[in-house]
Protein backbone atom coordinates (compact mmCIF):
# COMPACT_ATOMS: atom_id res chain seq x y z
CA UNK A 1 0.00 0.00 0.00
CA UNK A 2 1.15 3.43 -1.30
CA UNK A 3 2.25 5.43 1.89
CA UNK A 4 -0.15 8.44 2.14
CA UNK A 5 1.16 12.13 0.94
CA UNK A 6 1.09 15.52 2.83
CA UNK A 7 1.35 19.05 2.73
CA UNK A 8 5.04 19.77 1.65
CA UNK A 9 5.69 16.41 -0.84
CA UNK A 10 6.09 16.93 -4.00
CA UNK A 11 3.50 15.48 -6.07
CA UNK A 12 4.10 12.79 -7.85
CA UNK A 13 4.67 13.38 -11.81
CA UNK A 14 1.89 11.19 -12.99
CA UNK A 15 0.89 11.20 -17.03
CA UNK A 16 -3.07 10.02 -17.73
CA UNK A 17 -5.56 10.37 -20.41
CA UNK A 18 -7.93 13.03 -20.18
CA UNK A 19 -11.88 12.99 -21.90
CA UNK A 20 -11.02 16.01 -23.42
CA UNK A 21 -6.87 16.90 -23.57
CA UNK A 22 -5.79 14.11 -24.73
CA UNK A 23 -2.86 12.43 -22.14
CA UNK A 24 -1.25 14.82 -19.81
CA UNK A 25 1.48 14.73 -17.39
CA UNK A 26 1.90 16.84 -14.28
CA UNK A 27 5.30 18.39 -15.42
CA UNK A 28 3.29 19.88 -18.24
CA UNK A 29 1.05 21.76 -15.76
CA UNK A 30 4.65 23.26 -13.78
CA UNK A 31 3.83 27.58 -13.29
CA UNK A 32 -0.36 26.56 -12.44
CA UNK A 33 -1.54 25.99 -9.28
CA UNK A 34 -3.46 22.35 -9.55
CA UNK A 35 -6.43 20.66 -7.63
CA UNK A 36 -5.98 17.17 -8.60
CA UNK A 37 -9.47 15.37 -6.82
CA UNK A 38 -9.84 12.07 -6.62
CA UNK A 39 -13.35 10.14 -6.50
CA UNK A 40 -15.21 6.57 -6.36
CA UNK A 41 -17.23 6.51 -9.73
CA UNK A 42 -19.15 8.14 -12.01
CA UNK A 43 -22.58 8.97 -12.33
CA UNK A 44 -22.84 8.29 -8.60
CA UNK A 45 -24.77 10.68 -6.13
CA UNK A 46 -21.86 12.26 -4.08
CA UNK A 47 -19.21 12.35 -7.58
CA UNK A 48 -21.76 13.41 -9.71
CA UNK A 49 -22.65 16.53 -7.18
CA UNK A 50 -18.70 16.96 -6.38
CA UNK A 51 -18.09 17.38 -9.91
CA UNK A 52 -21.10 20.01 -10.71
CA UNK A 53 -19.59 21.88 -8.04
CA UNK A 54 -16.43 21.94 -9.61
CA UNK A 55 -17.72 22.86 -12.81
CA UNK A 56 -20.30 25.40 -11.28
CA UNK A 57 -16.94 27.20 -10.11
CA UNK A 58 -14.46 26.90 -12.79
CA UNK A 59 -15.06 30.34 -13.97
CA UNK A 60 -13.86 31.52 -10.55
CA UNK A 61 -10.36 28.88 -10.88
CA UNK A 62 -9.94 30.08 -14.45
CA UNK A 63 -9.64 33.68 -13.52
CA UNK A 64 -7.85 32.55 -10.08
CA UNK A 65 -4.73 30.48 -12.83
CA UNK A 66 -5.60 27.47 -11.00
CA UNK A 67 -6.64 24.23 -13.09
CA UNK A 68 -8.79 21.47 -11.74
CA UNK A 69 -8.87 17.91 -12.59
CA UNK A 70 -11.14 15.08 -11.55
CA UNK A 71 -9.60 11.73 -11.25
CA UNK A 72 -11.50 8.23 -11.27
CA UNK A 73 -10.65 4.76 -12.49
CA UNK A 74 -14.01 5.05 -15.28
CA UNK A 75 -12.64 4.84 -18.78
CA UNK A 76 -12.69 7.76 -20.97
CA UNK A 77 -15.96 6.73 -22.55
CA UNK A 78 -17.79 6.85 -19.54
CA UNK A 79 -16.16 10.23 -18.28
CA UNK A 80 -17.62 11.32 -21.79
CA UNK A 81 -21.18 10.27 -20.91
CA UNK A 82 -20.76 11.64 -17.04
CA UNK A 83 -19.65 15.15 -18.93
CA UNK A 84 -22.28 15.14 -21.39
CA UNK A 85 -25.14 13.73 -19.30
CA UNK A 86 -24.76 16.53 -16.72
CA UNK A 87 -22.88 19.18 -18.66
CA UNK A 88 -19.49 19.02 -16.75
CA UNK A 89 -17.05 21.99 -17.74
CA UNK A 90 -14.25 20.63 -15.63
CA UNK A 91 -11.43 18.07 -17.17
CA UNK A 92 -11.51 14.43 -16.02
CA UNK A 93 -8.51 11.75 -15.91
CA UNK A 94 -8.75 8.32 -16.47
CA UNK A 95 -7.13 5.66 -14.06
CA UNK A 96 -8.12 2.30 -14.90
CA UNK A 97 -5.39 0.74 -13.64
CA UNK A 98 -5.17 2.79 -10.32
CA UNK A 99 -1.36 3.98 -10.88
CA UNK A 100 -2.20 7.82 -10.16
CA UNK A 101 -4.33 6.59 -7.07
CA UNK A 102 -1.76 4.30 -5.88
CA UNK A 103 0.85 7.37 -6.11
CA UNK A 104 -1.33 9.99 -4.40
CA UNK A 105 -2.19 7.27 -1.74
CA UNK A 106 -5.90 7.37 -2.39
CA UNK A 107 -6.22 3.64 -3.57
CA UNK A 108 -7.40 1.78 -0.19
CA UNK A 109 -9.22 -0.59 1.70
CA UNK A 110 -12.72 -0.08 2.02
CA UNK A 111 -15.17 -1.76 3.84
CA UNK A 112 -19.40 -1.69 3.00
CA UNK A 113 -21.72 -4.12 5.57
CA UNK A 114 -18.86 -6.39 6.47
CA UNK A 115 -17.27 -6.61 2.73
CA UNK A 116 -13.62 -5.57 2.42
CA UNK A 117 -12.38 -4.05 -0.87
CA UNK A 118 -10.15 -2.20 -2.73
CA UNK A 119 -11.43 1.79 -3.89
CA UNK A 120 -10.83 5.16 -4.68
CA UNK A 121 -11.13 7.56 -1.88
CA UNK A 122 -12.76 10.89 -2.01
CA UNK A 123 -9.44 13.17 -1.77
CA UNK A 124 -8.40 16.47 -2.92
CA UNK A 125 -4.90 17.34 -3.67
CA UNK A 126 -3.70 21.11 -3.81
CA UNK A 127 -0.43 21.63 -5.86
CA UNK A 128 1.41 24.83 -6.04
CA UNK A 129 3.07 26.03 -9.72
CA UNK A 130 6.70 24.36 -8.46
CA UNK A 131 4.67 20.63 -7.83
CA UNK A 132 4.57 20.65 -3.98
CA UNK A 133 1.63 19.20 -2.56
CA UNK A 134 0.61 22.44 -0.33
CA UNK A 135 -2.86 21.07 1.15
CA UNK A 136 -4.64 17.59 1.19
CA UNK A 137 -7.91 17.05 1.56
CA UNK A 138 -9.14 13.51 2.78
CA UNK A 139 -12.67 11.62 3.14
CA UNK A 140 -14.21 14.62 1.26
CA UNK A 141 -17.27 15.87 2.30
CA UNK A 142 -18.61 17.23 -0.66
CA UNK A 143 -20.76 20.12 0.83
CA UNK A 144 -18.49 23.32 0.94
CA UNK A 145 -15.57 21.51 0.08
CA UNK A 146 -15.07 23.78 -3.50
CA UNK A 147 -15.30 27.10 -1.58
CA UNK A 148 -12.44 25.62 0.61
CA UNK A 149 -10.41 24.60 -2.24
CA UNK A 150 -11.19 27.46 -3.73
CA UNK A 151 -9.87 29.77 -1.16
CA UNK A 152 -6.72 27.84 -0.46
CA UNK A 153 -5.85 27.70 -4.13
CA UNK A 154 -6.81 31.43 -4.50
CA UNK A 155 -4.02 32.10 -1.71
CA UNK A 156 -1.36 30.29 -3.81
CA UNK A 157 -1.90 31.95 -6.83
CA UNK A 158 -2.00 34.74 -5.85
CA UNK A 159 -5.00 35.99 -7.04
CA UNK A 160 -7.38 38.44 -5.31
Amino acid sequence: MARQLSAGDPAPDVEFPTDQAGDISLATLRGKVLVLYFYPKDDTAGCTNEALAFSASKKRFDAAGIKVIGVSKDSIASHQKFRLKHKLTILLASDPETKIAEAYGVWVEKSLYGRRYMGMERATFLIDANGVIRQVWHKVRVAGHVEAVFEAGRSLSGAS
